[in-house]
């Protein structure tokens, strides 16, 4: 299966090349047979890269040590989980991965187009064939081929190292990758508008749910990866502005942006030319984030070995595309004029262009903060660190406009809102953010911006509670159904905009738990077994853990662990026993004698009890000394408040997502702008 895998790998590139000319050649000599073989080609570079993808699995699972990937990311007790998983564990593993996800996402992009929107599909196929051809070429000529061996085969590989080893990060990395390649479609679209000149909503309105699919994806791919820092780094936090960390962010900045200004456009005809910067933006900043992961450019826990040949190559791919499509949109700009402007400061268009100023401003900022120290260090040649302090200063602030935007922007009237519009929509919600704030103030609260953060969180919950209600309400005097019936009709009737709302709650739910973050109480204390530790949370309860000892074992197998030490701990919360907690310290054998922590965790919907087993004494562990009078061990306790309602904002999202995506609903949709004069009138949108 691997000589086959590799010979498929090498096959796809000039398949992909191929399929590349026949589709601009097909568009621009209006050559419908030749559009139809470049739209086959999609699918054979996916059967192709299919095969190269379980070439590699294959080699995995036969423990094939003499491929160079294989020997450096698994191992012969490695589980079968991960070794599977082993396709997008390192560097050139994940590259092909990438490469299978956006063959799949372009053969399903072109099999749901084979009978409509048949005019830009020309140049959705050549850009789609493009990009698989600048992954093919980084895959086969950057020392990055997965199927490259070794001069010899060693009895054994190194494994996988062993934080990896997690449910989370098993998951983490392909969310991401959907989320980074699905945007490649509509890319592609945008591109093809431009090339054709067909520049109204059309194409917004083709790759709506594209743009959305990738934004569901990212979210989850950025909760699910904050999850696995939660529980397998053992520091605390969830989420640390490490530099790929960011990477993922920036692309789920602009989408979110993108995703609201689309509505300007197609409701009022305006932004066009911010929206054509917006999906170019976007999708640059998914190859950014491959780019830094994969160079080794940055320090990061989660970046690769540094390959300044993948970085010229990536550098050079991001700045053809940005002056191609530069070009394109300065070429075109008498057609993107906006059909209006904006009439007034108070209303919906400017609340929405507010928020996307300020997401592209917290994009420039964390991009300025990531991309500082090495732009220090490669011009002057000194070290410098942006750490978490910078990234909190100045993004907080530009978090909490959002918040009162999302209260703010799906109520108030376009073009210009009336006195009693305002009234109607955000006299009460205002009385009650106010009152929640005070209410927290009077009650000890007194961390300024996480007040404020409660208070505006109450405003846009009630204003979401409130549509809902009235909504609801209405249909139920008017279709005479019962409320139950009129809510599920209610929002299937326009699962875009309800949904959509249901996604809002989700993030009040979030930024409400990353502001409880002043509150969060630690203790690091040494412990002999029998003493005890007390925590007092911000919430009142105070917890008493008593150290009962530790446990070791050690492993005289093969297997890649060489002990476990396991501390456990009784646990009162006032006085009330609950069941005993443990924490553990880990030493592999590989990579070398590496050591991990396994925190313990109590988690409710309040607060969670966190304790991680800090220090111990390794050297009597390694000794098989198992004397209680030398257990003594340094504990971390913490006590953080609503960090559940993180995990609980993916899941509401997960819902409003899927409820706008969902097919059906009877949305209205905007007239659509006079098309070029130069180019026939496109077809209807179908869906």
């Amino acid at each position: 299966m691997n000589v086959i895998g590799e010979l498929a790998l090498w096959v796809s590139l000039p398949v992909a090349i191929w399929g590349g000319a026949l589709a601009f050649i097909g568009g621009r000599q209006n050559r419908g047979d030749l559009v139809l073989s470049a739209e086959r080609t999609v699918y054979a570079v996916l059967a192709l890269i299919t095969l190269a993808s379980l070439g590699i699995v294959d080699t995995f699972l036969n423990d094939r040590f003499e491929y160079t990937y294989v020997a450096s990311y698994s191992s012969l007790d490695l589980p079968t989980f991960y070794k599977v998983s082993g396709l997008w564990a390192g560097q050139t593993g994940s590259l092909l991965f990438w490469l299978l996800l956006l063959c799949g996402f372009s053969a399903l992009a072109v099999w749901s187009n084979r009978s409509k929107n048949r005019e830009f599909m020309p140049y959705v196929v050549g850009t789609l064939m493009v990009i698989q051809t600048f992954f093919l070429v980084v895959l086969l000529f950057a020392d990055v081929n997965p199927y490259a061996k070794l001069g010899f085969t060693p009895i054994d590989g190194q494994g996988l190292n062993p934080q990896l080893q997690n449910y989370w990060m098993t998951i983490h990395p392909p969310t991401l990758y959907l989320g980074f390649t699905a945007f490649t479609v509509p890319f592609a679209f945008a591109v093809a508008a431009l090339l054709s000149g067909r520049l109204d909503s059309r194409w917004i309105v083709v790759t709506r749910k594209w743009i959305l699919l990738s934004w569901f994806f990212l979210s989850n791919g950025i909760v699910f990866g904050m999850r696995w820092a939660y529980e397998e780094l053992g520091w605390g936090g969830y989420w640390f502005w490490d530099p790929v960390e960011n990477a993922s962010l920036l692309p789920w900045l602009t989408a979110t942006a993108f995703l609201h200004s689309v509505q300007i456009q197609e409701t009022r005809g305006m932004l066009k030319v911010w929206n054509m910067g917006l999906v170019l933006v976007t999708f640059i900043l998914t190859i950014f984030a491959t780019f830094l992961t994969r160079s080794g450019l940055i320090e990061s826990v989660h970046t690769f070995a540094q390959e300044l040949k993948i970085a010229y190559i990536f550098l050079g791919f991001m700045g053809a595309l940005i002056a191609l499509v530069t070009v394109l949109i300065i070429y075109r700009l008498p057609q993107l004029r906006s059909s209006n402007q904006i009439e007034s400061f108070v209303s919906r268009e400017s609340a929405f262009l507010f928020n996307n100023l300020i997401l592209v401003a917290t994009t420039f900022a964390v991009m300025w903060g990531t991309m500082l120290p090495l732009f220090s260090e490669g011009f002057t040649g000194q070290e410098i660190s942006v750490g978490p302090a910078f990234f909190n200063r100045v993004n907080v602030p530009f978090g909490i406009a959002i918040l009162f935007l999302m209260g703010v922007g799906p109520v108030i009237a376009w073009r210009r809102a009336s006195k009693k519009n305002l009234q109607k929509h955000f006299v009460v919600p205002t009385a009650v953010g106010l009152a929640t704030a005070a209410g927290l103030w009077l009650a000890g609260a007194r961390v300024g911006l996480s007040v404020m953060t409660f208070g505006i969180a109450a405003f846009v919950l009630w204003v979401i509670g409130a549509e809902f209600w009235k909504g609801t309400k209405a249909r139920a005097r008017i279709e005479g159904e019962g409320m139950v019936s009129a809510f599920w009709h209610l929002v299937m009737r326009n699962r875009r905009r309800w949904g959509g709302y249901v996604v809002h709650v989700a993030i009040v739910i979030m930024f409400t738990a990353f502001a409880a973050a002043p509150w969060y109480q630690e203790i690091r204390q040494t412990l002999d077994p029998g003493e005890s530790a007390e925590i007092t949370s911000p919430l009142g309860s105070t917890y008493t853990l008593t150290y009962e000892g530790l446990s070791t074992n050690f492993n005289d197998r093969d297997d890649n662990l060489a002990w476990q030490a396991v501390a456990l701990l009784s646990v009162r919360k006032d006085g009330e026993p609950l069941p005993p907690m443990t924490t553990e310290k880990r030493e592999y054998i590989r990579p070398d004698r590496s050591t991990s922590t396994e925190v313990g965790i109590r988690s409710t919907p309040v607060e969670d009890l966190y304790i991680t087993l800090a220090d111990v004494n390794t050297r009597l562990i390694e000794m098989r000394v198992n004397d209680p009078s030398q257990q003594t061990a340094t504990f971390t306790f913490m006590v953080k408040p609503l960090v559940s309602w993180i995990w609980a904002s993916a899941f509401v999202l997960t819902i409003g997502a899927l409820i706008g995506m969902w097919p059906g609903g009877a949305e209205v949709r905007p007239p659509a702008s006079r098309p070029a004069s130069d180019a026939p009138a496109p077809a209807p949108a179908g869906d």
